[in-house]
């Protein structure tokens, strides 16, 4: 992703756009020489950026710079470099290019990412975990259910960013203010060979279809569009992060921590989520960005303004960039996620009394008992228990309470064979079973160019 966005990629594709449209120019019947397109094709990515910032100091104008440049090395296609462009051919046509080619990377960690929380889901399919609603503790769930939870967040992402990328459009060939004007004079007035113009360039660079119609720049929704997926994809990644975080302060499920790390400076004890909370604190600011791409549309008076540019040069490439790191610091995490089934058994020890309740009742009626009494009696008791736990009894002690009322009438051992915790997770470990197999195994079978990335952590 650096290297996608760094000046020598971003030029170098602006020097293709330049051949791109002198080639086409020349199909089209335009006398550029053969020698000037063999210069340029031969100096496509030796950009003498010392060169550029002189001009640029001259010029004050960045693609003037890369113009003079490039016919520099390129004497005999100077002539004919940027023929009948305004400088948004190359900007707004590289960026395009660049958030294409940007969604690819993320697409690849996306599918990183979700191959190891599949391979977590699996192994832990049927571990029963207590669930929360309004972060309470709710009815159990599994651990592999859990996760996809996390999966299901990244698999909607996945599809917005196959849809943004497949139908991602080309600025093409629209001259100063998208009316093709110096085209149509270059063409002495042919409007069809003004079309094949756009057309061509537009396959040359491998996309679809151009946009139909442009001020000088592209509409910069698409911008927002293709943000919007980033930023969807940060803040999938961020729910993961705070499921963890509060996972490890509970001390059920850990993320990695190396035989030498450090947790902290002055508490040698400590074991902190560091890679859980650098990717919360990544996409807090990938997700404070999202709306500025809106914010620049609306203000793109008519054919265009100049405002978007300083700031496109920012947010897009640091979007870009963050949610990069956030995905590779998420698949390092969902590779060594560690779980303590001891937590996790206490923790539903001390809950699942409450929640056995309803079936408690149920008992107590089939032992002759009146529902209502019943519930009464749970009710009292649960809210006891409750009550001594918080008040540093170390057990639940519900179903000794029950017991020992006579109202409730129903024996201990009766009702200890309701409290199996697998009997809570409901179709939890179905669940995975199908997700993994109706979800995600077509997505995997449909990646061609799978490989085996194991990206390292600086830090």
């Amino acid at each position: 992703m650096l290297e996608l966005w760094s000046p020598a990629t971003r030029h170098g594709l602006w020097r293709r756009l330049w051949l791109a449209l002198a080639e086409s120019e020349r199909e089209l019947g335009v006398d550029i020489p053969d020698e000037a397109i063999r210069q340029m094709r031969g100096h496509l990515d030796d950009i003498d950026f010392g060169a550029v910032a002189s001009y640029e100091k001259r010029f004050r104008h960045d693609v003037m710079a890369h113009v003079h440049a490039f016919g520099d090395m390129a004497p005999a296609a100077k002539p004919f470099i940027h023929l009948g462009a305004t400088s948004a051919f190359v900007t707004d046509n590289a960026d395009l290019i660049l958030m294409r080619s940007g969604l690819d990377i993320l697409r690849g960690r996306l599918l990183d990412v979700l191959r190891s929380l599949a391979t977590f889901a699996e192994k832990w399919r049927d571990r029963p975990t207590l669930g929360y609603t309004h972060l309470q503790p709710a009815q159990l769930t599994t651990v592999g259910k859990r996760a996809t939870l996390w999966m299901q967040d990244l698999v909607l992402d996945l599809a917005d960013l196959d849809y943004r990328r497949r139908t991602l459009p080309f600025r093409g060939v629209k001259g100063t203010t998208g009316t093709q004007a110096s085209f149509l004079e270059i063409f002495d007035g042919d409007h069809e060979k003004v079309r094949r113009l756009d057309r061509i360039v537009t396959e040359k660079m491998s996309f679809s279809a151009p946009l139909p119609v442009t001020g000088q720049t592209y509409t910069r929704k698409l911008d927002a569009f293709v943000l919007g997926v980033v930023a969807g994809i940060a803040a999938s990644a961020a729910k993961f992060s705070s499921d963890v975080r509060m996972l490890q302060s509970f001390g059920e499920i850990e993320e990695p921590f190396e035989s030498e790390q450090v947790g902290s400076s002055a508490m040698a004890y400590k074991r902190n989520p560091m890679r859980a909370e650098r990717i919360s604190s990544l996409a807090r600011f990938v997700n404070s960005l999202e709306s500025n791409a809106n914010q620049t549309h609306s203000v793109q008076y008519f054919e265009r303004t100049l405002d978007d540019s300083a700031n496109r040069r920012l947010v897009i490439p640091e979007m870009f960039l963050a949610t990069d790191a956030i995905l590779l610091l998420m698949a390092n995490i969902a590779r060594g996620l560690e779980v303590h089934p001891a937590v996790i058994e206490r923790r539903i020890a001390a809950e699942l009394p409450f929640m056995a309740t309803e079936e408690l009742i149920v008992r107590a009626v089939r032992a002759g008992g009146d529902r209502q009494v019943a519930h009464e009696t749970i009710r009292k008791h649960s809210q006891a228990a409750s009550r001594a736990m918080k008040d540093g009894v170390a057990n639940n002690d519900l179903l000794d309470r029950l017991a020992a009322d006579k109202s409730f009438g129903v024996r201990l051992k009766d009702m200890e064979g309701a409290l199996k915790p697998e009997r809570f997770v409901g179709r939890a470990p179905q669940q995975v079973d199908e997700f993994l197999r109706d979800v995600l195994t077509p997505i995997f079978a449909g990646d061609t160019a799978h490989s085996e990335r194991v990206e390292e952590l600086k830090v």
